[in-house]
């Protein structure tokens, strides 16, 4: 028998022979957690109605515009363009842009923390980004501005690592693309202005980085952010600025002295608090090394601006919890490399890592089973808070069924919308616990008369789960 060479064994061991040991690799793993994950976001995404975010998105983004009332335009675009493309806004397809890109944001926090710190810790970032919730999670799958934003920050800390560390014209190339990621990030959602503010910080603190700063490159990349975002600008300005006039506007409110404390405490949860406690004190840690640990500083710069603000803001306002989490999202690549340092000799790391992991894929499992099949009902006569949580992620379908056997869908000139565009129609008011008297304070002045109908029922899973009172208002006055 012929010896057989090392190229002859692998070819005998056929074309996949090599594939199982780059999945031991940080890169193969990650692509099998890409690979994964996008999976378990598609039943999941599957399994819900669209939120009441959600809805709004779709709703507002069938009007293409370079601007919303509340946001910049580019959720929104992602939405219009695949529903055009397919013809359908059923929630899996409204869904399909945002699963999809977050498969990139994964891929990015991969190679920005593979960057700094290592594959290994790149690979376990990449993994601490799916488990956190209000990450990997809603912004991962839900239609929200999160999911671009994400991506096009972890664009921004990719390609600003790359420029800091180029010269010449691969340095004009990163610090181009920096510039547009910018603009991306900015039209995604105003507050990307706070992590871009952080870069900035770091620009001025760290003195090796500094010398940028008599460079024409970053006022450049600058100027590229800019003209990516000036279209939403102009937009803005021929509509009274009403999109940073609402934001900012959010701001104001009665002194709560212990507003931050319930905003950490939200922060905290939104990403689960054995999660968000690591990453603050990773973050802790890299503040207190200052700028002489180069990498930790340029991610405790991004991190902090969003994090401060929002919570320091709720002093006077009702921030989102979430508002906070592009910070924390910059703190991610910290917990990766901790998570690497540490992976081989403690026993701890191996405990929270798989612990966190069953307990997302089981509360994923909970929920989108209980949205599908409603079977929390029969092991629960009443649900706390009075009403089922779960009616805000169920499609609202069983109206068009109702509406349709009452004749109110073919009824001429009857809208479900209070605009001017329909100027003398009759408007069909839905107002879940709403009385009569209070709809006629709020909207009598707007029509000749206002008539209560027969309330609705909204089902769950055939079950009745939700009594909408209706009104028809007569003929809207502009």
């Amino acid at each position: 028998m012929r010896n057989i060479s090392a190229a002859d064994s692998r070819l005998a061991a056929g074309p996949g022979a090599g594939a199982v040991p780059w999945l031991k690799t940080p890169a193969g793993a990650v692509a099998a957690l890409i690979l994964t994950t996008l999976a378990a976001r598609l039943l999941f995404a599957a399994s819900l109605g669209l939120g009441i975010d959600e809805s709004y998105m779709v709703a507002a983004g069938r009007k293409l515009q370079l601007g919303y009332f509340d946001h910049p335009p580019l959720a929104w675009w992602m939405t219009w363009g695949i529903a055009h493309l397919t013809g359908s806004e059923s929630p899996i397809v409204v869904r399909l842009p945002f699963i999809a890109l977050f498969a990139l944001t994964t891929y990015l926090m991969y190679r920005a923390t593979a960057t700094l710190f290592g594959p290994e810790a790149g690979m376990w970032a990449a993994v601490v980004l799916n488990m956190a919730p209000v990450l990997g999670i809603t912004a991962g799958t839900w239609v929200l501005p999160d999911g671009p934003l994400f991506a096009a920050l972890l664009g921004v800390l990719f390609c600003l690592i790359h420029a800091l560390r180029s010269d010449g014209r691969a340095a004009w190339g990163w610090w181009l693309a920096t510039g547009a990621c910018a603009g991306l990030a900015l039209c995604s959602k105003y507050s990307a202005a706070l992590t871009l503010t952080g870069a900035t910080a770091f620009l001025v603190t760290e003195p090796v980085s500094r010398r940028w700063l008599i460079r024409p490159h970053p006022y450049i990349a600058g100027l590229v952010a800019l003209a990516v975002f000036l279209p939403v600008l102009g937009w803005n300005a021929e509509h009274g600025w009403i999109s940073f006039l609402f934001q900012s506007g959010r701001a104001g409110g009665r002194y709560h002295p212990l507003g931050p404390l319930l905003a950490t405490a939200g922060q905290a949860v939104f990403l689960l608090p054995w999660v968000w406690a690591p990453l603050v004190w990773c973050g802790f840690l890299a503040l207190r090394r200052r700028p002489s640990d180069r990498e930790r500083w340029l991610l405790v710069c991004l991190a902090t601006p969003p994090i401060l603000v929002f919570t320091v803001a709720a002093l006077w306002g009702n921030p989102l919890f979430h508002w906070a989490a592009p910070g924390y999202l910059m703190l991610v690549p910290l917990l990766g490399e901790a998570i690497a340092r540490h992976w081989r000799t403690g026993q701890l790391a191996r405990i929270w890592l798989g612990g966190t992991a069953a307990f997302v894929f089981l509360a994923v499992v909970l929920v989108g089973s209980e949205v599908r099949f409603n079977w929390l009902s029969g092991l629960i006569e009443k649900p706390p808070f009075g009403r089922d949580p779960s009616l805000d992620l169920v499609d609202w379908t069983s109206l068009r069924t109702e509406f349709e056997s009452r004749g109110l869908l073919d009824r001429p000139r009857l809208v479900v919308a209070n605009v001017d565009d329909f100027t003398g129609a009759d408007v069909l008011i839905i107002a879940p616990r709403r009385s009569l008297a209070e709809i006629e304070r709020q909207f009598g002045a707007r029509f000749d008369a206002i008539e209560p109908v027969a309330p609705a029922t909204i089902l769950h899973a055939g079950h009745s789960a939700l009594e909408l009172a209706l009104f028809i208002g007569h003929r809207l006055h502009q």
